[in-house]
């Protein structure tokens, strides 16, 4: 497969995942509540390894993007969205970097280049 396709595929697979993601959690919030679950949900096992889960993963894509991003300004403002806006944040910011490749990048220099 060649960098043009591959970038195309990953701008599909991430847009998708965006917009699913973003659909999931505002069905869910307007049927439930978190803040009002959340004692019930922090009583259950399998939500705080969730939980642990979801921070362990944060803390990778941060170190990602620090190492990405030059100024401190966004750094901070990408941390702050990652861990409001989860799997919403990170599949825009993974996309705004597939965007700004230019026709002959690809994955690698989406992954290592700064």
């Amino acid at each position: 497969m060649t960098k043009k396709y591959m970038i195309t595929a990953l701008k599909i697979i991430f847009s998708v995942l965006l917009v699913w993601v973003t659909y999931i959690v505002i069905s869910t919030s307007l049927e439930s509540s978190l803040f009002k679950e959340w004692d019930f949900l922090g009583s259950i096992p399998w939500m705080r390894a969730t939980l642990w889960d979801f921070y362990a993963n944060i803390f990778i894509i941060s170190l990602w993007m620090f190492y990405k991003e030059k100024n401190i300004i966004p750094k901070i403002s990408w941390v702050i969205l990652f861990v409001c806006l989860g799997s919403i944040a990170t599949c825009a910011y993974v996309l705004i970097k597939l965007f700004k490749l230019k026709s002959n990048e690809g994955v690698k220099e989406l992954v290592g280049n700064r």
